[in-house]
């Protein structure tokens, strides 16, 4: 008889986090890896932030917090949402949870059934399938191309729409490719979601403060669908609180409240002093906050730099991020090409020759739902990011 649970056994695992371990594993080995495969900004938490945390401490806020989080908290994330986004939410909307990743998994959970469809234009971040394969319901792939910069058209979005469509799931700034929605592309995709009441929008803006190019719109802004999107965020990547594992969404109070109870079952409230530091950077004005600046033009200067250097490689096509903190190149050119004996086949198959024979850890395009690409993240020094891109040149100049 199998241990296992058939849904332990068919969920995938996270590739990201897989090749940072292997990454990790040859490190311990005492090969000189660069990683390019994880997803988390090289700064550390603003000082405020930390001494919020350390006087949450000496405050003794030290038990269990209500389920959704904190009421200071949800009151910080409504003026966060005004003030950035220009969005009017109540605290009873605002369910704070383990992370933005745990905020998406419930999500799924409240709102899909067996049968239900969920559409995830591709490429999309790994979890978003398996959050619905768990959920019981169907994932409906909608394949965007590199020419269109990888963002889904209205007409593609109303050709996927069936009668058992429930959910549509996208990111902007996107992970893994760096781009974003402008306020007119999010227009037409409101305008078809609006023809269709039966379904909602996840819309997954963790990268909004690594913005490169001005004000991040967010879907929830067009009054005809407001209702029925579930804006999801955190502060992982625009405040360098990766550790710290707060995320949240913003919904309608029967989502919020669904979303709720399945928290008060699962984990209870996340952790009190991560809250607690979570309302000083919720107070924070990126506009203005030197942290939040200087890293969103660390990582703009470092955009540019490793945007000519893939642009140098030859066969490599590659699109201008305006967002987040990764490339997404196309390097299929490669495929059917050999080293050592060794035949590139897919982008599983490129990731490892890098990782293997450039000691440049990247990720798969295939986890991302495009086997032509592969993401690297510029979420290191200038450098490391120098010598990683003249690996990978070298490296693919070796397949004949």
């Amino acid at each position: 008889m199998e241990i296992l649970s058939n849904r332990i056994l068919n969920m995938a695992e996270s590739e990201t986090l897989a090749m940072t371990a292997k990454a990790r594993e040859l490190k311990a080995q005492g090969k000189d890896v660069i990683s390019l495969s994880i997803g988390e900004p090289d700064f550390n938490t603003p000082d405020e932030v930390k001494e919020a945390a350390k006087k949450a401490i000496d405050d003794n806020f030290t038990h269990y917090p209500p389920v959704p989080g904190y009421a200071d908290l949800r009151e910080a994330i409504c003026t966060k949402l005004k003030r950035d986004n220009d969005l009017d939410f109540k605290p009873e909307q605002i369910v704070v949870s383990t992370g933005a990743k745990q905020s998406i998994y419930q999500l799924a959970q409240v709102l899909l059934n067996p049968g239900d469809e969920a559409i995830i234009p591709t490429p999309f971040w790994v979890s978003y399938k398996e959050f619905v394969r768990l959920a019981g319901a169907t994932p409906v792939f909608v394949k965007t191309s590199i020419e269109n910069s990888f963002k889904v058209t209205p007409e593609q979005l109303e050709a996927a729409i069936t009668p058992k469509t429930k959910l549509i799931m996208f990111s902007s700034p996107s992970n893994p490719t760096g781009m974003l929605y402008t306020k007119d592309e999010l227009k037409g995709i409101a305008d078809v979601v609006a023809k269709h009441p039966n379904v909602f929008v996840m819309a997954d803006e963790i990268y909004e403060h690594i913005n490169f190019v001005g004000k991040h719109e967010s879907i929830a802004q067009f009054a005809e669908i407001r209702d029925r999107v579930i804006t999801v965020n955190g502060v992982a990547k625009g405040f360098a609180m990766t550790g710290w594992r707060i995320g949240f969404i913003a919904a309608a109070p029967v989502i919020a409240k669904a979303c709720n109870k399945l928290q008060g079952q699962v984990t209870s409230a996340t952790c009190s002093i991560a809250q607690k530091a979570t309302v000083k950077a919720m107070l924070m004005d990126p506009k203005t906050s030197p942290d939040v600046i200087n890293m969103r033009n660390t990582f703009l200067k470092r955009r540019d730099l490793v945007y000519g250097l893939l642009k140098e490689i030859p066969g490599v096509k590659v699109t201008l991020p305006q967002g987040a903190f990764y490339f997404f190149p196309d390097v299929s050119a490669y495929y059917g090409k050999s080293f050592n004996g060794q035949v590139i086949k897919n982008s599983t198959d490129m990731a490892f020759y890098l990782l293997n024979e450039a000691n440049v850890a990247t990720v798969m395009g295939a986890a991302f739902g495009d086997d032509d690409c592969i993401r690297l993240s510029y979420a290191t020094s200038e450098d490391l990011l120098v010598e990683a891109m003249r690996r990978i040149k070298a490296a693919l100049a070796n397949l004949k």
